[in-house]
Order: C-alpha cells, then structure tokens, then sequence
C-alpha cells in the first residue's frame, strides 16, 4: 500500500500504483501527462480490436509502477539509488512518451515531419524541467543518456526497459491476444547492477535464471507485431489515415480552404505549414503540440465527410465509417509493371465512381493504393544487447547463455511485402 505521502491508481494490469505527492504528483498533473489520455496507446488498432481503447496516460502510469517496482529490487541488491535519482527515474519513465502524436505511431513523423517522437519528448522534456525544476532536470540527463550512472537510462530506453515490459503486458490484456503475456516478475526479480555500485558504464543485466523469462519476452513480443500492431486491419487503418491527412495537406497547399473547412485550430497549425526537427526550439510548435490529440483528428475527420473536396469527403467517410481498405500480404514485392497496372485499375474506378477527374485520376489514385513492407525484427543484435550475469558473476551476451538457435531466429528482420487497396477496385493480385 502506498505510503502516507502519496496517493494511489488503481490499474487494471499492476494493481495499485504509488503515485509520491511531493515529486511525482505535480508532474502527473501537468498538461504534458494529462495530454495523454486523449491518445491512444495503439493508434487505429482498435479498429481490429475493439478492446484496444486504453491510452498512452495509462501506459506510462504502468511503466512509471515497474520502475518503482525495479529500483527496490535493484537497491535490495546492493546498488545504492539516491532519494533524488528515485525521483528522476520515476519522471523520466512516466514523461518518456509525452512526444507522440495523436494515434502515438500511426501519426509518427507526419505532424512535425521526420521527426521521431523520441525527439519531440526530449524537447518537451527540456522545457517542462525549465518550468518545475527537479526532478525534471536530472530526469531529462537520464533520459538523453546524458547522466553518469547510464543503468538509468537502460531502464528507461533498451531492449529490457520499462516500456517494453509494460505495453507488452499492457496491449496483450486489451487486446485478448494472449500470447503477449510475458512474466513480467520474474524479469525484474532477475534484474541486477552490473558492476553492483552503478557507477560510470554500469547495465542493467539479468542473472542466468532470468533468461528463459526474457526469451518468452522477446518472442511475445514477436507475436504481437504479427499478430496486432502489423495487422492487416491495422496496416489498412494507417494507410488510410495517412492518406486523408495527406490530402488535406495537399488542399492547404493549394490554397483550397473551402475544403478543409471543419478543421480543428491545432491540426490546421500542423497541415497548413512543413514543420521539421529544426523547430523543436520553436515555443509555438511544442505548445501547439500540446494542443493536439486524437480528438483533433476525429473532429476534422468527421466534419470532412462532407467535404467539397470528392477524395477529401471520401477518405475520411471510410475512416470514421470503418469502410476500409482490403490489405493483403504478398509472398514478394510486385514489379513495377504490375503496380502501375493496379494504379490504372484505382485510376479507373475513380473516374466510375464520380470521385476524380481524367486530368487527377492517376495522381489521385496514390492515395488509395499502396504497396510497400511490414517489418520487425524482435531482437537487434545492433542495438543494446541484452546481458545476463553468468554463475561466475561475468557479464556475457544473452545470446551466449540462453537458447541461441532460438534467440538468433529471433534475431532476423522479417519484411512482408502488402498492398492496401479499395476493395471495390478489385485489383488481380
């Protein structure tokens, strides 16, 4: 139970979480964190499953309760953690995806272009720590892996992090796929120091009888890529959110407002003008980005069914409708021959259903046909490696103690190739 200095959320996946008045309160209270509860934790997912309505506020509230949770079983095994580093790793847990977009990664680099939400979060980070002080500041040294003691930021961003451990646990109970279920306890009552003091160059490592655990976390966690977040249903939902918002940008540019009309005041910040990594320094933009969640969408989604714009209208008719695109995942890239010859076939039942014009078809029938790669790899051997704690007290490669066949499968970077069309086309595949 929480202590007297605290209060606490009931969540469904952890149970109570520990919420300190003094430190962690005012930093859930502010508009970076409430922001979140108005953005879905897996964007149009819950077009595929209609359980998937649970939002990013509460993804990083469970988070922050597995870094509590970590920090005294890393402490009760020797590494010395400050009241202060506590405090800090908590902030930079529960504020480490405060840069997503709306629909988090089914928006991601289209708002502030090719810039991954990583970055818009340091950037907000940066200016909340201006206005709170601590434990923000040392919370964003942490999270720019900018701090000495770098297990910190292990925590907060690796292969065997916080977020990971919670969004699998988190996505597999709202989706019902049960095989994102991981043994999240055993995880962490495995995770130790390495070296214990945590000083300079210090990981965070697994001892050897945690590593089963984090095999079945690793092939979770491969299932739920197939299973939900590269669903052809899911896949078919980002193309056509994609699309919409790229037509609409495409009225602004062309000076075409009478067709955007409806259009939220904090969309209309990001579609009417290119913004770009450049901009994080720009006040205005990171305070627009707060302005903006899933409502903004749906809102100008919904107001644009009626569009004077045909393809505009259309596009998001099918969004908010749930009249979607057929996906279909192919054994090997198209050539571009038989593309262009599906790209005819959209252009065609364009002009026959009224929506285009001879002059557009072709350019507009881009938005309704896309071809391209599903991708995931459960385990990058570039990135952070994941280290286990031999018997000998020796750090070694996972790879090296645990199943290797197994894990160097795991290891693969699988591409599926898929087109996305309108099923009224009726492209010969």
């Amino acid at each position: 139970m929480p202590s007297r200095g605290s209060i606490y959320l009931s969540d469904p996946v952890h149970g109570f979480v520990d919420v300190p008045r003094e430190t962690i309160l005012p930093i859930l209270e502010t508009r970076h964190v409430q922001r979140l509860r108005r953005i879905r934790q897996i964007g149009v997912a819950y077009l595929a499953f209609p359980g998937a309505e649970h939002t990013r506020f509460t993804h990083a509230v469970g988070a922050m309760a597995l870094m509590q949770d970590t920090l005294k079983i890393l402490a009760r095994h020797g590494t010395p953690i400050s009241h202060e580093e506590h405090a800090a790793a908590l902030a930079a847990v529960l504020l480490h995806d405060i840069g997503h977009a709306p629909f988090s990664h089914s928006c991601e680099k289209r708002l502030i272009l090719e810039t991954p939400h990583e970055d818009i979060s340091g950037a907000l980070i940066k200016s909340l720590a201006s206005e709170l002080g601590p434990p923000v500041d040392l919370a964003l040294k942490m999270f720019n892996n900018e701090y000495e003691r770098s297990f910190f930021y292990e925590l907060i961003a690796s292969q065997l992090d916080m977020d990971r451990m919670d969004y699998l646990r988190r996505d597999s109970h709202f989706t019902g796929v049960i095989e994102g279920r991981i043994g999240v306890e055993r995880i962490l009552y495995s995770m130790r120091v390495h070296p214990v003091a945590g000083q300079a160059g210090s990981h965070i490592a697994v001892v050897s009888k945690g590593v089963y655990a984090v095999e079945k976390m690793l092939n979770a966690r491969r299932l739920m890529y197939w299973q939900v977040y590269l669903h052809k249903t899911v896949v078919a939902g980002d193309q056509m959110l994609w699309s919409t918002l790229q037509r609409a940008r495409s009225c602004f540019a062309e000076g075409n407002l009478e067709a955007v009309a409806g259009i939220t005041p904090a969309l209309r910040f990001f579609l009417a003008h290119r913004w770009s990594r450049a901009h994080l320094e720009n006040a205005a933009v990171l305070e627009a980005f707060l302005c903006i969640d899933d409502t903004d969408i749906l809102a100008s989604f919904k107001a644009w069914c009626g569009s004077t714009d045909k393809i505009l209208a259309d596009l998001s008719r099918r969004f908010m409708w749930r009249d979607l695109f057929r996906c279909t995942f192919l054994d090997a890239m198209p050539p571009e021959a038989l593309i262009n010859m599906w790209r005819e076939r959209v252009a065609d039942w364009l002009l026959g259903d009224g929506l285009s014009t001879p002059q557009c078809a072709w350019e507009d029938a881009a938005l309704y046909l896309n071809v391209g790669y599903a991708e995931h790899a459960p385990y990058r051997k570039s990135e952070d490696v994941i280290r286990v704690i031999d018997r000998q007290g020796v750090l070694r490669d996972m790879m090296a103690l645990g199943d290797a066949p197994f894990i160097e499968a795991l290891t693969n970077f699988v591409e599926k190739p898929y087109v996305c069309y309108p099923k009224d086309a009726d492209l010969p595949l």
